[in-house]
């Protein structure tokens, strides 16, 4: 008999999820949801689906390439457990704040990013590219220092299915003690917010600790009202645009730059250019800090 991973369990639980909001969004908030931005939400996600299980061969014979150099064999103890669960963890995070950061990695990202609304269907708006930008290098090489690829993957699809209910704006602020320590809706919508006091901010899977031990978090204000996408909307319900709009303006920018500039349209921050004509989300807080100061408070 097959073995199911911890996202096959959980998908039928995912699909009441959104049944269930979209009855609160009728009632409470009926622009909650649109009707075809939530299909290329639920076509991506079926597309990644598709594309991780071509792929998932390569990724875990690598990681089981990486496995053959451990120097010590970990095992399947509880801690083990724990350890590769919080180490994992971690390890999106350091992905997620480079998949803002660098626009190989964006190219990828972006695609969760694009929709202009905020509900438990974009939780699976999901990339099709993450094999070729490479991403999933950041989550395999625990496998190198002695934990299983099972253990890796089984933890990793954990992590996943735990950043599913927070994708909502029926859930307001969460009892403090557990907003200090965990992920929550609240923090989660600062992440996929536009507006400058929130971008690239508040990177965490599970643990919101990462982002306030290195510098990232940012709360959710009361002052400030929040507007989702990206920075450049869409503008487009095309399917094959949505999914490669980014990767399509790289290939643009590069073909356009001048030679010493090809590889900053690849890897520099998305916005960067060569001659200072866009803006990057550090250039954009910067101005948004210089009109208002210091961040009102919460």
């Amino acid at each position: 008999m097959k073995n199911l991973s911890p996202v096959d369990y959980a998908t039928p639980f995912f699909i009441l999820l959104i049944l269930l909001e979209m009855a609160w969004a009728r009632r409470r908030a009926p622009n909650e949801y649109e009707a075809k931005d939530t299909l290329i939400s639920l076509t991506m996600g079926l597309g990644s689906t598709v594309v991780n299980a071509l792929t998932a061969g390569l990724v875990t014979a690598w990681a089981f390439w990486l496995y053959s150099f451990r120097p010590i064999e970990i095992g399947w103890q509880w801690w083990a457990w724990a350890a590769c669960f919080v180490l994992d963890d971690f390890n999106y995070y350091l992905a997620h704040r480079v998949g803002h950061r660098s626009r190989w990695f964006w190219a990828s990202h972006v695609n969760h990013h694009s929709s202009q609304h905020y509900n438990l269907s974009t939780a699976l708006r999901q990339t099709w590219t993450g094999f070729p930008a490479l991403s999933f290098a950041f989550r395999i090489w625990p496998a190198l220092i002695g934990f299983h690829p099972a253990m890796i993957a089984t933890v990793g699809a954990v992590n996943l299915v735990y950043q599913f209910w927070i994708h909502t704006e029926a859930i307001g602020r969460m009892p403090r003690w557990f907003e200090a320590v965990m992920n929550t809706p609240s923090h989660h919508r600062v992440h996929h917010a536009i507006n400058p006091v929130y971008l690239d901010r508040n990177y965490a899977g599970v643990f919101i600790v990462w982002d306030k031990l290195l510098g990232t978090f940012q709360p959710e204000l009361d002052s400030e009202t929040i507007h989702y996408g990206i920075v450049r909307q869409l503008g487009s319900f095309n399917l094959p645009w949505a999914v490669f709009h980014e990767w399509i303006g790289i290939a643009r920018d590069v073909w356009n730059a001048p030679w010493s500039a090809k590889l900053g349209y690849m890897f520099r921050a998305p916005g960067w250019t060569h001659d200072g004509s866009r803006d990057t989300s550090d250039t954009i807080r910067a101005r948004w800090h210089a009109l208002h100061g210091a961040e009102p408070a919460e």
